[in-house]
């Protein structure tokens, strides 16, 4: 794996600007979305250096310093044998999760993770935006529950250390 500059093009960089919140329950079934099993470790949380797992494919994102809603972030693809050998070299414990992708009115995805393991019972939802203004003028569903964009302790980077939530 080599990280010239020819692996970071205009494609694989950009500003990650999302709202992150805590539904307690989801009221409608999930088996006609769109879904991803999802493993993911970090190889350092400061910077945020992460690999992912998700439906065969490996890819390795680094986060840079952010406000909280948004960051910059890159991301390359990896291979298996790439993935396993930064896999034996990550910090706390990795994170399983289902993703389902959820359209929304507004014409906006949300990505619900429902975690498995020792944060078996947690539930996330995620909304990526084109802009912090879209971000901040953005009206949640009520089942979207409490925003915890800005709450640390549900950064995947920080529940790869914790027991449960």
């Amino acid at each position: 794996m080599s990280f010239g500059a020819n692996n970071f093009g205009a494609n694989n960089y950009g500003i990650e600007i999302e709202r992150k919140f805590l539904p307690e329950s989801i009221p409608f079934e999930l088996s006609g979305f769109e879904k991803f099993e999802i493993t993911q470790a970090y190889v350092s949380v400061k910077p945020v250096i992460r690999i992912r797992r998700s439906n065969g494919e490996f890819i390795l994102t680094v986060k840079g310093r952010g406000d909280g809603i948004s960051s910059p972030e890159y991301e390359m693809p990896l291979d298996a044998e790439e993935f396993a050998n930064l896999r034996g070299k990550t910090e706390g414990r990795p994170i399983e999760k289902t993703r389902y992708k959820i359209p929304l009115d507004c014409g906006l995805t949300a990505e619900l993770d429902v975690y498995h393991g020792r944060l078996s019972g947690l539930l996330t939802v995620e909304v990526e935006f084109e802009s912090a203004e879209a971000a901040g003028a953005f009206i949640p569903p009520a089942w979207f529950g409490r925003d915890v964009s800005l709450d640390a302790r549900y950064k995947n980077s920080s529940l790869a250390f914790a027991d449960a939530i």
